[in-house]
């Protein structure tokens, strides 16, 4: 089959970047589909070329603002080879966008939700996250397949709208030997010895992320013999930052950056994860792949894959009697997947299903 898929993922580390994990992602689901055209909102500026390798085609729009993605999208499509189904990566921008391009080929629309736009937190956030909503909930009513990342989404949206299609769940893969089987790292661990406990916050240093909440609890439920560990950037980095001197703990606080967790989840002895959403929280996979413990407020799936869970409110108490009785060790509870191949397959059977038969 034929598919095209519409993105909005601009990051240096994102799908239409060779030489990164979500690139390669791509050309193998491009080798199972049989061809996949990308299409991706970028803005001039980002400088993204076009990309081919194998069965995949990426198109970047490079359009001189935001409000030219629909047209450049729209203008691109045009020169493509109809598609046997138009996949969006959301259902809001590029589910519209999507939608459009499924409509004037007459072909059957795919939905991927990776977060849980449902939770109030999201709607609060901010207008256009308001306005996403709404655009969601035009958009799933249209599709003849939606993949939810995880099941707690599956049955928001099952519940919240009379659907078209079957939403089904497929979690995003991850590779648990890769954390599992991680190599110590003798001098990152030298770097924090001094520490007899090590926590550890992974992800990006936005508002809904909720870091300031890690630090808070961190200040108030820790001893001043242990450590946290920051590894993400994003918008909230100096605040955050601020956050640590003001509370008086930025010799216990490192700011590490952007970096691969695997060696970091070897040396730490708790994780935290302090999201007012999420969709799949593969920080929580990750961390108990790596026989981690991690403590986390109550988003997607992280008490059904085996986290410690903890309202915003009870956050700093959880962390205070983590450290009186524990647990030590984690254990992944659920994992679908046995290797990436059988990930791949599923997303493909997944599409291949809302394609009606000749």
């Amino acid at each position: 089959m034929r598919v095209l898929q519409i993105g909005s993922d601009r990051s240096k580390r994102g799908s239409i970047v060779p030489g990164t994990p979500a690139f390669a992602r791509q050309v193998a689901y491009a080798r199972a589909f049989g061809h996949l055209d990308d299409i991706s909102f970028t803005l001039r500026d980002d400088g993204f070329p076009p990309q081919s390798d194998g069965t995949l085609s990426v198109y970047p729009t490079d359009s001189v603002n935001k409000f030219m993605y629909l047209f450049d999208a729209v203008r691109i499509a045009k020169k493509l080879q109809r598609p046997d189904a138009v996949s969006a990566q959301d259902p809001f921008e590029a589910g519209v966008v999507a939608w459009f391009i499924a409509r004037r080929f007459r072909s059957p629309l795919y939905v991927q939700v990776h977060t849980d736009f449902l939770s109030p937190a999201y709607s609060r956030h901010s207008l256009l996250n308001r306005l996403r909503v709404l655009l969601a909930g035009f958009v799933l009513r249209r599709a003849s397949g939606i993949r939810a990342v995880s099941e707690e989404i599956e049955e928001k949206i099952r519940i919240r709208y009379r659907l078209r299609a079957q939403a089904h769940t497929l979690p995003i893969y991850f590779d648990v030997s890769r954390f599992r089987d991680a190599p110590h790292d003798a001098t990152l661990e030298a770097r924090f010895a001094a520490f007899s406990k090590k926590l550890l916050y992974v992800g990006r240093l936005e508002p809904e992320k909720n870091v300031a909440l890690a630090l808070y609890s961190f200040a108030s439920a820790t001893p001043s013999d242990a450590c946290l560990i920051v590894l993400g950037e994003g918008s909230e980095r100096s605040v955050l930052e601020n956050l640590a001197r003001e509370k008086g703990i930025e010799s216990r606080v490192f700011f590490e950056g952007a970096r691969d967790p695997a060696a970091y989840y070897k040396l730490t002895d708790l994780v935290l994860l302090t999201s007012r959403y999420e969709g799949y929280p593969a920080v929580v996979a990750e961390a108990l792949a790596a026989g981690k413990p991690i403590l986390s407020t109550d988003v997607a799936s992280a008490r059904s894959m085996g986290a410690i869970i903890a309202t915003q409110e009870d956050f700093s108490e959880a962390l205070s009697h983590w450290f009186r009785s524990g647990p030590r060790t984690g254990v992944l509870m659920s994992n679908p997947y046995q290797d990436f191949d059988q990930y791949v397959r599923a997303y493909r059977d997944d599409i291949a299903a809302c394609i009606p038969r000749k």
